[in-house]
């Protein structure tokens, strides 16, 4: 019930202002601001871990299948700048193809108004059904009119498509769930529990316009915040809420310039940052990046996610202390499981019913576990299960 409570509070916020098993989750349709009341905005991690109640099942097994001809489906994503979109592209189209499917597999560049194109190609070129990672989950409502009107199925591929009825299922990762692990390692890491601090932190969020990135946010908010109101963390820069933290775009130069800024105006003197809070690995090679130019102190805990290569590379020489893995493999697998439900007219299945309102309705999703990299366990997560290899984090 917590969990369809803060869904509710999500979408409410958004109209104000935007290896791995696979489980339920929580990345709503937008997340609450930091000062929510905690009643409304608490969604504990061992909740965000449980598995779908039984009544949630049966529902997911009601659910009806959207039903598709043909054989082509198309395939959005935002742009190649970042290396995970690069991996969930090629790994989508590699399963799709070996199932037998035509795939239209296309990169917009991080242009809005080049993904609306796209997908008008999509729709007028015989795609029977459409995945979909938007880069501004509010653009595509008029665009996606045309899909539904032909008939065409939308996923909705790791960042809810908001205020459209077009989309018909959503599959991601539990990007609440990121969150609330990036804030239990700095719990852990710094033993918060048992430790006097204060210890400092800065936080860098994610681009504003990614319904995804205020889940990260609020998700190791939530886990911090009695740290900060216990005065065990403080922020000296004063930087706090997402509005003020979120970085455009994903920006690694922007975190850096931003880091930098930061650094020189409250850490020259030779105050020690303690925790990074970074919420992507773009963002946290940003951070990075300005610690190494302007920062003298003791090397804080840095928080990152999606292991990309630099940054696992690092993590193995100190500096990333740990970063949340989503293993794009898992995703994908999904994704094309549920394209090959949609094609033959069967039940798609989802395990979250409740959680994921985009403005027109809960759309019916599957979301799929992250878990953590740090220096302890990379090679076995990241390595021997095949996502790299050796050669690569040279």
């Amino acid at each position: 019930m917590k969990r369809k409570v803060l869904g509710m509070v999500l979408a409410t916020s958004m109209v104000a202002a935007t290896l791995v098993g696979c489980g339920g989750g929580s990345e709503q349709a937008a997340a609450p601001a930091a000062d929510a009341p905690a009643a409304e905005a608490e969604a504990p991690a061992a909740e965000a871990e449980t598995e779908a109640p039984a009544a949630e099942a049966e529902a997911e097994a009601e659910a009806p299948a959207a039903t598709a001809s043909g054989n082509k489906v198309g395939v959005a994503m935002p742009t190649k700048d970042l290396q995970r979109w690069n991996q969930d592209g090629s790994n989508m189209q590699a399963e799709l193809e070996a199932a037998g499917y035509e795939v239209d597999l296309q990169y917009a560049s991080n242009d809005v108004a080049t993904q609306v194109s796209q997908i008008e190609n999509m729709i007028n070129g015989g795609c029977s059904a459409l995945v979909i990672a938007s880069i501004d989950g509010e653009s595509l409502t008029t665009v996606l009119e045309g899909a539904k009107s032909a008939g065409i199925p939308v996923i909705a591929y790791d960042r809810l498509i908001m205020n459209t009825d077009a989309v018909s299922y959503y599959a991601t990762f539990d990007n609440y769930m990121v969150g609330t692990k990036q804030g239990q390692y700095i719990v852990d890491a710094l033993d918060l529990d048992n430790a006097d601090g204060p210890f400092n932190m800065e936080i860098t969020g994610g681009s504003p316009d990614d319904n995804n990135a205020k889940f990260f946010y609020q998700g190791a908010i939530d886990v911090l915040q009695p740290y900060m109101d216990a005065g065990k963390i403080v922020v000296p820069s004063g930087q706090i809420e997402f509005a003020t933290v979120g970085t455009p775009a994903w920006s690694t130069e922007t975190a850096q310039s931003r880091m930098e800024n930061i650094l020189s105006s409250n850490y020259a003197d030779g105050t020690n940052l303690d925790i990074a809070l970074c919420s992507n690995d773009s963002t946290a090679l940003g951070v990075e990046n300005a610690l190494a130019a302007n920062y003298t102190g003791n090397y804080p805990v840095v928080t990152g996610q999606d292991c990309d290569i630099a940054n696992v590379k690092n993590m193995i020489d100190g500096k990333q202390s740990m970063s949340i893995f989503k293993d794009t493999r898992t995703l994908a697998s999904q994704v094309v499981k549920m394209v090959g439900q949609i094609m033959k007219g069967e039940t798609v299945e989802v395990n979250d019913t409740e959680t994921y309102d985009n403005g027109t309705g809960v759309i019916p999703s599957y979301l799929c576990e992250p878990v953590f990299a740090d220096v302890n366990n990379y090679k076995e997560l990241l390595i021997d299960s095949g996502y790299y290899t050796e050669a690569d984090l040279q």
